[in-house]
Parts: structure tokens; C-alpha cells; sequence
């Protein structure tokens, strides 16, 4: 009797271990105001110390809207956990709202059983959210490949029936995962999160859905084209390690975000991704060796740049210099073509790969057109961003207000991307190492700066390997501090970790200590200006 006893307490640890991890979620709950709950003091949500025989009873005393609502946010393996706790308890898992699963290739065939016993229970009429992350399964190494896509369909047909408004579908490359038939033509869907799944095809017909988000695919022009076209409410698009279209033209008056990383360049789709987007507002791109060429972005308030185009290598050498010379005209119309249309935007980020073309085009004598922004944001490798590129860029935004400057070092920095520059650009660039920044840029005041913000992060010691960028850094401030006459607050931020683990001191600290004090003894035409440093 007495082991009897104790089986059925071990069994129950599980489900136990699940009621306790409610408070924190039953907080949540609270915080975003997702029920009402005008009979339930807060006194009683206070963090208490349960016994096992205890913990039961209490959370049993919450209202039913509040434990669903709390079981949806789980994990549904482990809300289906708590159906152990009592005989009140195991019709609670049955009229969730929300289901979140995920399936391993170390135990698909339980996790495949589990989804078609929950789904069968389910007593809801209304499905809120229905995830199915599939990543770490791999068809290669396990035995439930002739059932993967049928399982899939049922999983989406169940969720359809019963008006599914936001679903996430997760696969990996090696399965070949194809979006199910019922889904694409979804008309509750209002937000979309795929990954590894391909369209193959099928007709979208999505008038709800208000976000969508696509990852690891392939899409033609004309994919493209019925993608959008069926999606007519369509508010936000995401897309991430995309390929295949190399002209996106948006003409809905509604969707007005757009973010686009890690376009992959293949044969046979163009050389550059040409965007036209004239009601766009939001923009986003970042991504390595992307040639993006903005056609029409005339509504946009704010939009960042962070992608970066290489020169050509691997080339005979013979033609090197004529297809580096191409190379370079082909970057510096690029640039100033892009930031000509993004001239009125009032809120811009530009990354480091910028601030060199920059550095060359301020060398060259070419024309940059004044940009609006009244917020900018710099988003710089520490050791590699140029500093003459970017008091150039600085130059031609003469109404900025506010100036964010996020610093990054990582071991990466210690392999200059100068590496992977051509000759000629290797020449522009050295030429800023032996500059004066202040004898090199001509002369300007920047007469609405109110604020610099520098946020520096870091995963390597800075004692020994970042002396240069640490210059800059300080040249940098200083440049900013003597040509800014009315700046009110100039902070510096230390972001991610502090003590090193290298030298087991707080260098990064210490090191911006000492640039906080150099920048109080330096002269500057704002006397109201404060130096604060923040860690």
C-alpha cells in the first residue's frame, strides 16, 4: 500500500512541478490584463511557499477563464501534465485555446501520438494559436517519414475548423515540408510564422492575416507577386535566408512594414534585389553581400540600413582591375541613390559597411544628399566601422536631434573586413588612419543635437585587442562634443556582460570610465551638456 502510495506521488511530480511554475505565469496574465478578474485579490497571487498537498487546492481556487488562459501558455505536453492533479482538473487541458508543440527525432513517434490524442480531446471550439516546431526533427534519422506530411495536414485541418488565428510551422531543410492545403486558404489567419516550408504552388487566399513571417525559402517573381496578392489586409511582412525574386514591388496601401535579412544571391536571379514600396513606412535590411537597390520608397519614416555588398574575388587577375572598377561605380551610385530616397525619412540606422563607402565617396568629391533625419542610429563593429565615413554621414544629417551609437566587439574584429575590400578601397581607407578627424572633415555645427547615446557591447577582453577602436571611440566623442552647442546629455552605455573572463577585471568598465573623465576636460560649446556613464 505504502509503495503503492508513493508511485502515485512520483507520478504526480511532474504536474506538481508544472502548478508551481504558475505564479510567475499567473503574473503575466495579470500584468497584460488578459481576463478580469475583479473577484481576485492580488494578496493572493503573492509568491507563497506550497507543500505538494497544498499546491493543488490553491491554484484549484483561480477561476477557470484564468487556468486556461495559463495552461495555454505552456507547453501543451506539459498542460495536458496537469489533468494528474485531480478529477477536477483533467477537463481543464481539453478546452484550451492554444497549442504548442514541439517533436525531436530521439522520440517522434511519442511526440506524433501525443499531438493526435491532444488534438482528439480538444473540446474547444475556437483555436487561438497553433504552433508546431519541427526543428529538431530530422526524416533523415527516424522511421515516421510516411506519416510526417499527413500528420502535418491533420495538425492544420483540426486548427482551420476551428478558426485558427495565428499559427507557427517550423521545419528543418533535409524534410521537405510543404504548407498544407487547408492552411493556405485559411480566411481567420491572421498572423503567419513559417520556416523551412514551401508554397509549392498552392492558391493563398489569406484576407485576415494582418503579419506574416517567412524563413529558408524560395520564391519567384511571380510567387511573389500571388503571395501579396492574396494577403489584401496584409500589415507587416518579415523575411529572413530568402531567395529566388530579385524585384519585390509592394503596392498595398496597408502594409506598411517591411524587413528583409540574409537575401542569398544564386545564379539566375539577378544580380541585385530591386524593391518598390512606395506606402511603405518601416524598412528593414540587413544581410552580407547584398546588392539592394531601392526604386520607390517615397512614404518612408524610418528605415535600416545594416546589409553590406563585397567585391568580386576569385576572378582571373587579368580582370581584376577592370571588374573592380565596375564594382566601385556600381557601390557608389548604389549608396547615394539609396540614401537620395531615404532623404525625408526621420528615423534612420546605418551599419559599418556604409561608413566606408561613405569615407570614399567624402574622398572622391561625389555628392551625398542631406538626409532629415532627426534620429540617427550607427550600428558599428568596434575595431572596423570608419570614422571619416562616418563624420561624413554626420555631415549631411544637419537636423538630427538625437544620435545612437551601438558599438559591438567580438573576435570576428580581429580579422579586419578590410581583408575583403579591393586594392583600391584598402588605399581610401588607410588614408583616414593617419587623419585628424577634425582637420579632415570640414568644419560644421550640428545645431539640433540634443543628445549622444554611445552603447558599447562586448564578448572579448578589451584589455589588449581593442586600443584602436577605443581611439576612435574617444576622437569620436570629442568631434561630436566641440560641434554640438546646444547638446543637453551625453551618455555612454556599457550593454551585455561586465565582468571579463579573459582578465577577470571589468576592463570594458574601466576603460570607458577613463573616456567618461577624458570627455568631462574636454572644451565644448554647450555648457548645459552632461556626461553621464551607465553600466
Amino acid at each position: 500500500m505504502m509503495m503503492k502510495k508513493l508511485l502515485i506521488q512520483w507520478k504526480l511530480l511532474p504536474a506538481i512541478f508544472i502548478i508551481w511554475r504558475f505564479e510567475e505565469v499567473i503574473m503575466h496574465v495579470l500584468k497584460y490584463r488578459l481576463v478580469d478578474m475583479p473577484s481576485v485579490e492580488m494578496t493572493n497571487l503573492k509568491k507563497q511557499k506550497l507543500t505538494e498537498e497544498e499546491a493543488p487546492q490553491g491554484i484549484s481556487k483561480l477561476p477557470d477563464l484564468l487556468l486556461l488562459q495559463i495552461l495555454s501558455l505552456l507547453p501543451t505536453k506539459d498542460a495536458f501534465k496537469t489533468c494528474l492533479v485531480s478529477p477536477t482538473w483533467r477537463r481543464l487541458p481539453t478546452l484550451i485555446d492554444s497549442f504548442n508543440f514541439t517533436c525531436s527525432t530521439d522520440r517522434e513517434r511519442e511526440d506524433f501520438s501525443f499531438i493526435q490524442n491532444a488534438l482528439a480531446h480538444s473540446l474547444s471550439s475556437k483555436i487561438i494559436e497553433f504552433k508546431l516546431d519541427l526543428t529538431d526533427l530530422s526524416l533523415s534519422y527516424c522511421s515516421f517519414k510516411p506519416e510526417y506530411e499527413t500528420v502535418i495536414s491533420g495538425c492544420f485541418s483540426f486548427a482551420v475548423k476551428r478558426e485558427v488565428e495565428n499559427v507557427l510551422l517550423w521545419s528543418q531543410y533535409s524534410n521537405g515540408c510543404t504548407l498544407p492545403e487547408s492552411l493556405c486558404t485559411c480566411s481567420s489567419l491572421k498572423t503567419l510564422d513559417v520556416k523551412h516550408c514551401g508554397f509549392n504552388n498552392a492558391v493563398i487566399s489569406w484576407n485576415s492575416l494582418k503579419s506574416i513571417k517567412l524563413g529558408h525559402l524560395m520564391l519567384t517573381n511571380d510567387e511573389m507577386v500571388k503571395l501579396l496578392l492574396g494577403c489584401p489586409a496584409l500589415e507587416t511582412m518579415e523575411l529572413y535566408s530568402y531567395t529566388g525574386f530579385h524585384r519585390l514591388e509592394i503596392n498595398s496601401l496597408k502594409l506598411k512594414t517591411l524587413k528583409l535579412k540574409d537575401y542569398v544571391r544564386c545564379v539566375g536571379n539577378g544580380d541585385d534585389l530591386e524593391i518598390l514600396s512606395p506606402y511603405i513606412q518601416h524598412l528593414e535590411i540587413s544581410g552580407e553581400d547584398l546588392k539592394c537597390r531601392l526604386v520607390d520608397v517615397s512614404s518612408i519614416v524610418n528605415a535600416t540600413l545594416i546589409y553590406s555588398f563585397s567585391c568580386i574575388k576569385g576572378i582571373p587577375s587579368t580582370y581584376v582591375e577592370d571588374c573592380c572598377r565596375d564594382y566601385r561605380q556600381v557601390v557608389y551610385t548604389l549608396v547615394q541613390d539609396n540614401l537620395q530616397k531615404l532623404c525625408y525619412a526621420t528615423d534612420l540606422t546605418i551599419g559599418t559597411w556604409f561608413t566606408q563607402v561613405m569615407c570614399t565617396l567624402q574622398f572622391k568629391g561625389l555628392p551625398i544628399s542631406e538626409l532629415n533625419c532627426k534620429y540617427l542610429t550607427l550600428m558599428l563593429h568596434m575595431t572596423t566601422f570608419n570614422m571619416y565615413g562616418v563624420a561624413s554621414l554626420l555631415r549631411v544629417s544637419p537636423h538630427v536631434e538625437t544620435i545612437s551609437i551601438e558599438l559591438e566587439y567580438t573576435v570576428l574584429d580581429d580579422f579586419p573586413i578590410y581583408n575583403f575590400c579591393c586594392n583600391s578601397e584598402l588605399l581610401d581607407l588607410a588614408k583616414e588612419d593617419n587623419m585628424d578627424l577634425l582637420s579632415g572633415v570640414s568644419s560644421v555645427e550640428f545645431h539640433n543635437l540634443k543628445k549622444v547615446k554611445i552603447v558599447i557591447s562586448s564578448d572579448e577582453c578589451w584589455k589588449d585587442h581593442v586600443k584602436r577602436g577605443f581611439e576612435k571611440v574617444t576622437k569620436l566623442s570629442e568631434y561630436l562634443l566641440l560641434n554640438a552647442p546646444i547638446l543637453e546629455n551625453f551618455v555612454i552605455i556599457i550593454s551585455k556582460r561586465r565582468r571579463c573572463e579573459t582578465c577577470s577585471m571589468n576592463c570594458l568598465s574601466q576603460h570607458l570610465s577613463l573616456l567618461a573623465d577624458k570627455l568631462l576636460g574636454c572644451p565644448r560649446p554647450s555648457t548645459n551638456a552632461a556626461i553621464n556613464f551607465q553600466e
